[in-house]
């Protein structure tokens, strides 16, 4: 029995063995071509139902199956996993490309597109025509067969060259231990990362010492407080140079295929580059509107970022004597300066932010504006003894979605932080099926003697995700994929990111920033300093996430195929941005997962692009309060609820009543 083929409601982990995905993939890919065989000699005449939407609801067995499987690579991997992946990714891409090259099919789809004026649809109906008809146009469904030949080739190699990719950072990131044993080493560390590290060594085998990795909640804090410079040089130099060793994990000659399969791609479907391709179907929707968007943020935060770092090169020089900052002193000095100028740091802040009163205060902020209230169950089959299940229910409409949350690093986890989803929501035969939503983080684990206590930043992380996830629960669409986060990629951020901006409001801090000993709520004094704080240096960390978004656009915006040097490539895009020395033996393409693995390419802009509308949306709320229910139920109705259903600046402007204004979030990050 394989219980990936049995019908099943919550993924049933605990009966799901490596062995079950190879053979579930096959035949749930031969179950979903059957669908597919079904539509095509239809003897009807093609219709929006027997043609459009009969498309959209076929090989949902092969949905839910993939949705686990890369779910658990990506929370829960090991060798064999990776091995199942390489072997299945293909096959998917060429099942993918079956469907969209398969003529009969296209000439129905044609057919109802061309008959769209005269049929009598709903926005959401039309929607999905729209992008069913590009969905095949813009994967070759018009090209003459030698060239459809190529672009099943191409698309197989990209499946395979992207997990290469991503398997090569994450073996990086494992590969690499700073072993200390002598004590004077942890110089500066706080006492309770110096704990966490002593538990890593522990559980890593060794008898002593201690153990620092390129895991962030390892990373992270050494880089901001350790005081002996070559250590944090040494680490420094490894985090930058992940993938970049000339050595069988090394990703520069997956970086340069990548880019030039896409920029072919591109080609073969009539566009100028990849990011012509891509930003098509994005609210920016051309590289020429990203590039001028990326310059006018770069032209007004330049003069910031530079005074900010000659600021910290002088505070640096001052304090001990450095003469040059380089980049493994950028963390540790701003943090001092940043003690200095707020007398605030992580350490003060820590003790409030128990995980568990963090995760029960997002959840009750989800209350205050949206109506939802969190159960924790117990009887939700999981992937691992660390992920705990929620049942979300919404005061009047009852039961709306299951949540699972995963918060803390292991070795089959890959970094970051990320919302994903095993079952979407839609409606079918009367009936609304509800999401099942995860947020997966990798955050600070509780030791001997402390719980886990968050650091101000994986506040912000975990806020972040939920707003992904109540994108995801609060979906409420006809149709799969146009639900919940299923929107242009340049949107998809807004919710996200509107979420972290109660984490610096004093009325939300008060429902759950408590002292973990003492139960004492979060000092009015520390409020402040948390809000005089939140545009430190923020010249330098807009120049930083400017400095991504035009390396993803020197990558995917124009012809890549002279390109022979990564790093020298890199160095080319960073020129106006750079404000530390270049160090020669680090390179961040070669572990850009965001752009070479993940979904970002041609779309990191996207993050500074959501933080215009994020900055735009909550200055709606300030001016009415931060829990105004009317506020909150406009963007219930017209962002969360809406999926992809119409385009985004059409519902934006429903919610705001007017387009976002850039000036909001210059204003907020003092930079006007």
């Amino acid at each position: 029995m394989n219980p990936l083929l049995e019908p099943f409601d919550t993924a049933p982990f605990s009966k799901i063995k490596n062995e079950h995905f190879s053979p579930a993939f096959k035949a749930a890919m031969e179950m979903a071509r059957t669908e597919i065989d079904g539509i095509t000699t239809n003897p009807e005449p093609p219709t929006f139902q027997n043609t459009i939407e009969a498309l959209e609801y076929a090989g949902q067995q092969l949905d839910r199956i993939s949705s686990v499987f890369f779910n658990l690579n990506a929370a829960e991997t090991n060798e064999e996993i990776q091995k199942i992946a390489q072997e299945v990714s293909p096959l998917l891409s060429e099942f993918g490309n079956d469907i969209t090259l398969n003529e009969a099919l296209f000439k129905r789809i044609k057919a109802v597109y061309h008959q769209m004026e005269g049929l009598d649809l709903s926005t959401e109906q039309r929607t999905l025509l729209e992008k069913k008809y590009k969905n095949f146009s813009r994967n070759g469904a018009n090209l003459p067969e030698d060239k459809k030949k190529r672009l099943r080739e191409i698309d197989a190699s990209l499946a395979k060259l992207k997990l290469k990719f991503g398997e090569n950072v994450l073996a990086e990131t494992n590969k690499f231990e700073l072993h200390l044993t002598h004590e004077d080493d942890l110089a500066g560390l706080p006492e309770g990362e110096k704990e966490a590290a002593a538990q890593r060594a522990t559980s890593k085998g060794k008898e002593q010492g201690w153990l620092i990795t390129l895991d962030y909640p390892s990373y992270v804090p050494f880089m901001k407080y350790a005081e002996k410079r070559e250590l944090r040089k040494k680490l420094s130099l490894a985090f930058g140079s992940k993938g970049f060793h000339n050595d069988a994990l090394d990703n520069q000659d997956n970086v340069l295929q990548i880019a030039q399969l896409r920029h072919e791609r591109a080609k073969l479907l009539g566009y100028g580059t990849h990011a012509h391709f891509v930003l098509e179907e994005r609210m920016a929707e051309t590289p020429e509107k990203v590039s001028a968007f990326l310059n006018e943020l770069l032209e007004k935060a330049k003069p910031a970022a530079e005074r900010e770092f000659k600021e910290l090169t002088d505070f640096a020089k001052d304090l001990d004597g450095i003469d040059r900052l380089e980049k493994w002193d950028g963390s540790f000095y701003s943090e001092k300066l940043k003690q200095e100028r707020f007398d605030l740091d992580d350490e003060k802040l820590k003790p409030y932010f128990k995980l568990e009163n963090v995760i029960d205060g997002v959840f009750l902020v989800a209350e205050r504006l949206f109506d939802l209230t969190f159960k924790q169950v117990f009887d939700v089959d999981t992937y691992h003894e660390d992920v705990k299940t929620y049942e979300v229910h919404h005061r009047k409409e009852g039961f709306i979605a299951l949540f699972y949350a995963d918060f803390h690093p292991r070795p089959g986890k890959r970094g970051g932080a990320w919302m994903t989803s095993y079952k979407p929501q839609y409606l079918q035969n009367g009936q609304n099926i509800r999401p099942h939503i995860s947020n997966v983080c990798n955050f600070t684990p509780s030791t001997k003697t402390k719980p886990s206590l968050l650091t101000f930043n994986e506040v912000t992380t975990l806020f972040h995700e939920f707003g992904h996830g109540l994108h995801g629960m609060l979906a409420n669409t006809t149709y799969p994929s146009l639900s919940g986060t299923s929107v242009y990629w340049d949107f998809v951020e807004l919710p996200s990111q509107i979420m972290e901006n109660w984490c610096y409001e004093k009325e939300a801090l008060a429902l759950f920033a408590k002292h973990y000993e003492t139960g004492e709520v979060i000092p009015t004094a520390l409020v402040e300093k948390i809000k005089a704080s939140a545009t430190f240096q923020e010249g330098m960390q807009t120049l930083r996430q400017l400095s991504f978004g035009l390396l993803d656009m020197a990558w995917h915006g124009a012809d890549p195929t002279g390109i022979s040097q990564v790093k020298a490539h890199e160095e080319k895009a960073f020129e106006g941005t750079e404000l530390y020395p270049n160090t020669p033996e680090t390179c961040m393409s070669t572990s850009f997962s965001h752009i070479f693995q993940g979904g970002y390419s041609s779309g990191y802009y996207s993050y500074k692009w959501a933080e215009v509308l994020d900055a735009d949306a909550f200055a709606y709320f300030k001016e009415h309060g931060i829990f105004n229910k009317s506020i909150a139920t406009k963007f219930k109705e017209h962002i969360l609820s809406k999926g992809g259903t119409e385009n985004p600046m059409v519902l934006y402007k429903r919610f705001r009543g007017q387009e976002p204004q850039v000036e909001a979030l210059l204003e907020r990050a003092g930079l006007l």
